[in-house]
C-alpha cells in the first residue's frame, strides 16, 4: 500500500462565482517526483496557493503526514516541512549567496532576520550555508551579490534558501521557467539531486523536464483533475491531447504533447 504523505479531498477555490479549483483529489507519494501539469489557467499554482495556505480553501480538506492543515498559515506549514518556492525567484539581490542561504538557516531556527547582529554571532551558520551551496552548485559564487547571478543560478539559490528549511516535502513552482537550454538540464539534475530522502509536487510546463523528472503525473484542466498516471499514460490520453492542443500550440509526436 503506498504511503501518501500528502493528500486532498474535494479540495476547490471560488473567486465571486469562478472555480478556479474543482474538487480536486490529489494524493502525493512518499519519496516520490509528483507532477502537476495542464494548459495555461488549469489551475495549478492555484492548487498550490492552496495547499501552502497562501489561499484560504473554499471547500474540501488538505492532510500532511495525517493531519488536517486545511485551516492553518503559510508560516505554520513551513514549519511542519511542506516548503514552497515561487514561479520568480526570490532572493535578496542586494546580500551575497552566502548571506541568502545564511538568512534562511537563521529563520528556520527561530531567529528571525538578524540582520543587527555581530558577523561572529552569524558566522555559525557559514558551515551548513556552504554545504548547501555546494549542494546546488553554487560553490565559489559565495560572496558574489545574488542580484549578478545567472537566471538559472538565481533558481539555484532559491533551491539552497528553500532546503535550509530542512522540509520534508518541497513544492517547487515552474523551476525551469524563462531558463535557457544548457540551465534547464541544470535545474533538473539539481532537483533530481536534492529530491534524494524527500518528497516533491512540481508544477512545471515542459513537458520533457517532466517525462525525465515524475514518478506520477496529475493532469489538471478548468480547475478539475482530467487525468493520472505515469508520463507515457497521460502524455497519450486522448483528453490530455486535446487539452493541449487546445489551448497552446504543442505539437504532438506519437501522442504525446511535447
Amino acid at each position: 500500500m503506498t504511503d501518501y504523505i500528502l493528500e486532498t479531498s474535494g479540495l476547490t477555490k471560488e473567486f465571486r462565482g469562478f472555480v478556479a479549483v474543482n474538487d480536486v483529489n490529489l494524493r502525493v507519494g512518499r519519496g516520490s517526483i509528483h507532477g502537476l501539469i495542464g494548459p495555461n489557467g488549469a489551475g495549478k499554482t492555484t492548487c498550490f496557493n492552496l495547499l501552502t495556505k497562501f489561499l484560504p480553501v473554499t471547500r474540501g480538506s488538505i492532510r500532511y503526514e495525517g493531519q488536517d492543515i486545511t485551516g492553518k498559515k503559510p508560516a505554520e506549514i513551513a514549519r511542519l516541512g511542506l516548503v514552497r518556492s515561487f514561479q520568480i525567484s526570490a532572493v535578496f539581490p542586494h546580500l551575497s549567496v552566502l548571506e541568502n542561504v545564511r538568512v534562511a538557516l537563521q529563520r528556520q531556527r527561530g531567529g528571525s532576520f538578524d540582520f543587527w547582529r555581530s558577523d561572529s554571532l552569524l558566522r555559525r551558520f557559514n558551515d551548513r550555508a556552504m554545504e548547501l551551496l555546494e549542494d546546488v552548485g553554487l560553490t565559489g559564487y559565495e560572496r558574489l551579490p545574488a542580484g549578478e547571478l545567472s537566471y538559472g543560478r538565481k533558481r539555484a539559490l532559491e533551491m539552497a534558501t528553500t532546503l535550509a528549511m530542512e522540509p520534508q516535502m518541497m513544492l517547487l513552482d515552474e523551476p525551469t521557467a524563462g531558463m535557457a537550454h544548457e540551465d534547464v538540464d541544470r535545474i533538473v539534475a539539481l532537483v533530481k539531486r536534492v529530491a534524494a530522502g524527500r518528497t516533491v509536487l512540481l508544477v512545471e510546463h515542459n513537458l520533457k523536464v517532466v517525462a525525465g523528472l515524475c514518478d506520477r503525473i496529475t493532469v489538471l484542466a478548468r480547475g478539475a483533475v482530467l487525468a493520472e498516471g505515469d508520463y507515457q499514460s497521460v502524455a497519450r490520453n486522448p483528453d490530455v491531447i486535446a487539452a493541449y492542443l487546445g489551448s497552446e500550440a504543442h505539437t504532438v509526436t506519437e501522442g504525446v504533447p511535447v
